[in-house]
């Protein structure tokens, strides 16, 4: 799994606003004691705005109240103050799985990726990618065929101002050209616009 963090309740308001124009994170973990605005509080902003993301709270409340309030607001679960670590998790795989979109798969040329397995395969061979060679990838599958700019792909992999540079997307780009050899696909620079996924002609 691939964790964002954020300190208080505004900056996860904010964190779920991003991520519902740009999809990038599967599932949402928030404690109800939050500084700022409290979980209950960005649960209801998230449900009043239309999203949809699976919402799992955690608290060390065990009031039958707090819980009846926490799903009335529109959390999909809710964990109690201390759990097991495997609990979590499992928990996180439930909530991603009843809430996958039909199809995981993602393909153009000879290339596909899965974002279900987080497997990204050239015909039947396996790639390995890190996880931001990873979402700069499928970003650019999304859009295949349309040109996207660095500052787009930098917003959709490190949606919640990670301090990385937009020459880092460069080099993301330049590892993925050498990693695609005989995908059938071509990754274009259209300078001073960004870059373009394709069939390679």
């Amino acid at each position: 799994m691939t964790v964002q963090l954020v300190r208080d309740g505004l900056a996860a308001d904010i964190a779920l606003q991003r991520t519902e124009s740009v999809p990038t994170f599967d599932v949402a973990v928030l404690d109800i004691g939050l500084p700022g605005i409290d979980g209950f509080e960005v649960v209801r902003r998230l449900r009043a705005r239309g999203g949809a993301m699976p919402v799992l709270l955690l608290t060390a409340r065990d009031a039958v109240e707090d819980r009846v309030r926490g799903l009335e607001t529109g959390a999909d679960d809710y964990l109690v103050k201390p759990f097991a670590t495997a609990e979590l998790v499992a928990r996180i795989r439930a909530l991603a799985r009843r809430h996958a979109p039909p199809s995981s798969v993602l393909s153009l040329g000879r290339l596909s990726l899965d974002s279900a397995t987080r497997r990204a395969r050239i015909g039947e061979g396996a790639i390995e990618l890190s996880v931001r060679e990873w979402g700069v990838l499928e970003y650019l599958l999304q859009h295949a065929g349309r040109v996207v700019s660095k500052q787009q792909i930098l917003d959709a992999i490190l949606p919640w101002g990670d301090d990385v540079t937009l020459n880092a997307v460069e080099v993301y780009v330049s590892r993925l050209r050498l990693k695609l050899d005989g995908a059938d696909v071509a990754i274009r620079t259209i300078r001073g616009f960004g870059y373009l996924l394709e069939a390679a002609a």
